[in-house]
């Protein structure tokens, strides 16, 4: 079996990586991971306190870490953060995996549907204060480098988690036959 996610799922805040992420898991019969529950377990704190404590350059590089150590050793589908690939090496790495069969998937939606599934941010630091001015900024920020990984792209407005996780997994379904072939 190789070494590697089966899936990435990459997207802004409220995009539904961790919903859908879930899901497609199940349909796959394969393990989940979100990425920032990986990074609490291992800093035994809240993303939020390590923003708090430690600022945005110190998670930056512990997320790094993790997601180095998860794209080595997890053969599920794996949620990344929606600034992970801020990271030259995360998204070097998810290009060498995606090469190699990682169905890499963005989660796209417009600004209002984010802003309605993040609410008020609480839980987002990047988010704080003007939520939807930081969503606008951050989509026109990251907009590239998730087109630069993206192997697959699902506009999720208007659909329910099943119906993402199904494109996705279709699509999964398919590169696996193709290299049976």
């Amino acid at each position: 079996m190789p070494v590697g996610p089966c899936v990435v799922l990459v997207g802004m805040p409220g995009a539904g990586k961790t919903t859908v992420g879930r899901r497609l898991a199940y349909r796959l019969g394969v393990d989940f991971l979100d990425a920032d529950d990986a990074i609490e377990r291992r800093a035994g704190r809240t993303v939020r306190e390590i923003f708090n404590t430690d600022g945005e350059a110190a998670f930056r590089a512990q997320e790094a870490a993790v997601v180095a150590a998860v794209f080595d050793s997890f053969n599920g589908v794996f949620a990344l953060g929606g600034g992970a690939l801020l990271d030259d090496g995360t998204r070097t790495r998810l290009s060498v995996l995606a090469a190699g069969g990682t169905v890499v998937a963005l989660l796209t939606a417009s600004l209002p549907v984010l802003q309605q599934r993040v609410g008020d941010g609480a839980r987002r630091p990047l988010l704080a204060g003007d939520v939807r001015g930081r969503l606008a900024a951050l989509v026109q920020e990251r907009a590239e480098l998730f087109a630069e990984v993206a192997t697959l792209t699902v506009h999720t407005d208007g659909l329910d988690r099943q119906q993402v996780a199904a494109r996705i997994a279709r699509v999964v379904h398919a590169r696996a036959a193709t290299d049976r072939q």
